[in-house]
């Protein structure tokens, strides 16, 4: 079952059925991904143009390369960092901002790095993948935030050293090769499959672990609202697919969701 696509508003029935939907669940979890952020000017790394057809993936994203050559990190990270930094929330992130106000939305796991949900006022964000907002000593696990980061590494300019004793700052992105943070994984599952409905934004469901968050919830009895660009492999899954940018559709589900509870 599915809704329009492109840059067409989802259809009345669909709006309507997502929004009852919502009503009708007690616990509901989002899970997003790259498409979310898309829309505010963060290119997907995998997409043409994206950051890995820049920089091979094997040479500066994964932890072995990091411990070796610390330096390559900081050169794509002066790319990088002013492209988060300088994007900003998009309706779609605020739509699940305001999910939870509502009492809705009991948190958004996230696949992105971008800080963008806590931006638009999520307060129960669990980031997968990490951030690039925080970074720690590879010694002696002293925390240094965003600004600190820039100062130590001039920019991106050259290697992040802590001040203390020397040791390599490593940025709190997961790289490949690394894990995920077990207790953010663990806490993921276990909301995954305790709600009674997923909405998953903007998420190609190809990344393992979180491609197989939707499967717990369905597994458990849940329903899957699903609002992506284009179809994935898991689309048998869902009981509503939404084919169209997430800035455009969820917000209409959000009012819709506020008129049937007379919230104006």
């Amino acid at each position: 079952m599915s809704c329009s696509a492109g840059d067409v508003m989802v259809d009345e029935d669909s709006v309507r059925r997502a929004a009852q939907m919502i009503l009708d669940s007690v616990q509901v979890v989002a899970l997003t991904g790259a498409g979310i952020s898309t829309e505010s000017g963060i290119p997907d790394f995998r997409s043409p143009g994206g950051l890995w057809t820049k920089y091979d993936p094997l040479l500066y994203g994964t932890y072995e390369s990091f411990v070796n050559h610390p330096e390559r990190f900081w050169e794509m990270a002066r790319e990088l960092n002013p492209t988060l930094e300088n994007a900003e929330p998009n309706p779609a992130h605020y739509a699940l901002a305001e999910l939870e106000r509502l009492g809705k939305c009991r948190a958004v796991i996230t696949q992105n790095i971008d800080h963008l949900h806590q931006r638009a006022g999520s307060t129960q964000v669990l980031e997968l993948h990490g951030t690039h907002r925080t970074g720690h000593c590879m010694r002696c696990n002293r925390v240094f935030g965003l600004e600190e980061l820039k100062e130590l590494s001039d920019h991106g300019n050259r290697v992040a050293y802590c001040p203390d004793d020397g040791a390599v700052i490593k940025p709190d992105v997961v790289f490949f090769g690394e894990p995920l943070d077990s207790r953010v994984l663990a806490r993921a599952a276990e909301l995954a499959s305790t709600s009674d409905l997923m909405l998953v934004v903007g998420c190609s469901l190809e990344v393992y672990p979180a491609a197989a968050l939707p499967e717990y919830t369905k597994r458990n009895g849940g329903r899957l609202i699903f609002f992506n660009t284009v179809s994935t492999y898991q689309d048998h899954l869902a009981d509503l697919i939404c084919l169209g940018r997430a800035g455009q559709n969820l917000p209409a589900v959000v009012e819709a969701y506020k008129k049937l509870v007379g919230v104006f």
